[in-house]
């Protein structure tokens, strides 16, 4: 029970860390909403990540592990349409210029906008959990 709760906050951390990087997501509803949204997301993890897992197994074996990265894309999937409070859009990156690297600016469709929404709340989870245990 402990790290279900746990759980749920760090996944509700990473869901509004998310909405402030990332220009496509969208959650409505306030605090309540992140709630349920890492809520919902933590048993999503905690039930049907190993089942996916298990199904697509062949493909990772193929892929070497690359696959398991869109099964978190899936689990995300789901979360939108389970929880329709939670939008992820299409949106445009305006560009990035840095000590002398430039990304140019790009527009993401919304397949992509879900695999980059993937990488980057896999990312901020596992820094907030980091966080957590120090």
């Amino acid at each position: 029970m402990k790290s279900l709760i746990r759980n749920t906050i760090v996944n509700s951390l990473s869901l509004l860390a998310l909405t402030q990087i990332l220009a496509g997501v969208k959650i409505e509803g306030g605090l309540l909403t992140y709630l349920i949204g890492g809520l919902a997301l933590s048993l999503m993890i905690f039930l049907l990540k190993p089942l996916l897992n298990v199904l697509a197994l062949p493909l990772n074996f193929i892929t070497f592990g690359t696959f398991s990265f869109f099964i978190n894309v899936i689990i995300l999937y789901l979360l939108t349409v389970a929880i329709p409070q939670i939008t992820i859009s299409a949106f445009t990156f305006n560009g990035l210029k840095f000590m002398g690297f430039v990304i140019p600016k790009i527009s993401v469709n919304v397949f992509f906008a879900y695999i980059i929404s993937s990488a980057v709340l896999s990312f901020v989870a596992s820094f907030v959990d980091w966080l957590s245990k120090k």
